[in-house]
């Protein structure tokens, strides 16, 4: 089955009412005011200029209504074409790097008489260069998928132990990342877990794990926690990294953004991976939010997801 392709909105349309406004408001503005001084000069009846008055201010606000709205429209598009500029920066740069890598490796290993120990490290580099690409291009993959589809369709619930599933993400970041045993906590109760799609739930993880890793200074420090409320389960990632401006809290989750500071352009990064997991925990019924005191404060990305999706065969409330 063929993926949805994005469909660009058309520049066209704004651009067309923007020039049929533009000399109809002149015309308007300037025949109104032809016959109100017309009509004043000619002593006609107060009423008649009165609706002239009211019918050509409705006129012109409507006209202003149409600039406004096409003003509007073009700033998002030049906000859409720099995320999309600075994102193709960024790819361009992530794929440099390990393909760079990659090559060196495959000239190192060509060498005669090459010692044994020497092979096997070029070979684990190898394979990790292979492997960061390889989440590089499932990220762009599913962020494209995530961009269009909106409802659940091709979700797998069932349930999922948290603990279990925290460590699994914990240990794939710790050896992409070539950390510590002790850099990465987790504080996840064993017998807790939720109604959902583990494959959906362990890109979230993952994804926020990497960030808080990706976005941390040495030493790293990371603490992944769970816990149940009424409403469902909470999942916190907090790191002790670099923090996000209070403005940024909320646009760190869209499409191709990335905090414009010196911090965040010394990392690599693309701009999807929040977005793609704010779009898999929307798609499970949840919501996802940051919190920072601000620069070189740290973050904490919290995840609230319900015990059972809404409308799953799960939810005790479909089930009665």
């Amino acid at each position: 089955m063929a993926s949805p392709r994005r469909h660009l909105p058309s520049l066209s349309t704004p651009i067309i009412m923007a020039s049929i406004a533009v000399p109809i408001a002149v015309a308007l503005l300037t025949g109104w005011t032809l016959v109100f001084a017309r009509n004043l000069a000619e002593g006609d009846d107060v009423a008649q200029n009165v609706w002239l008055l009211v019918l050509g201010v409705i006129a012109f606000m409507a006209l202003m209504s149409v600039m406004i709205m096409f003003a509007i429209f073009l700033g998002r598009e030049i906000l859409e074409v720099r995320r999309q500029d600075s994102f193709i920066d960024s790819v361009t740069h992530e794929l440099r790097s390990p393909l760079a890598s990659l090559k060196l490796g495959l000239q190192t290993l060509g060498r005669e008489g090459l010692p044994e120990e020497k092979r096997e490290m070029m070979r684990s580099m190898m394979l990790d260069d292979v492997d960061r690409l390889s989440a590089f291009v499932d990220d762009i993959l599913q962020a494209s998928r995530l961009a269009h589809v909106r409802d659940k369709v091709g979700m797998d619930l069932g349930e999922v132990p948290l603990r279990e599933l925290v460590e699994d993400c914990v240990e794939n970041v710790s050896q992409r990342h070539h950390l510590a045993d002790d850099a990465i906590e987790v504080c996840v109760p064993p017998e807790l877990s939720v109604v959902s799609d583990r494959v959906a739930l362990t890109v979230v993880v993952r994804n926020l794990i990497d960030n808080a890793v990706k976005y941390s200074d040495e030493p790293v420090k990371v603490i992944v926690s769970a816990s149940k409320d009424r409403k469902g389960v909470r999942i916190d990632v907090r790191d002790s990294g670099i923090g996000i401006a209070p403005r940024d809290l909320k646009r760190v989750f869209h499409r191709f953004y990335r905090v414009s500071s010196e911090g965040v352009r010394q990392r690599r990064g693309t701009g999807l991976g929040l977005f793609v997991v704010s779009a898999l925990v929307r798609n499970l019924g949840g919501k996802v939010e940051a919190s920072s005191e601000g620069l070189g404060a740290g973050t904490t990305i919290r995840v609230s997801l319900p015990q059972t999706p809404p409308g799953s065969s799960h939810d005790p409330q479909e089930a009665a």
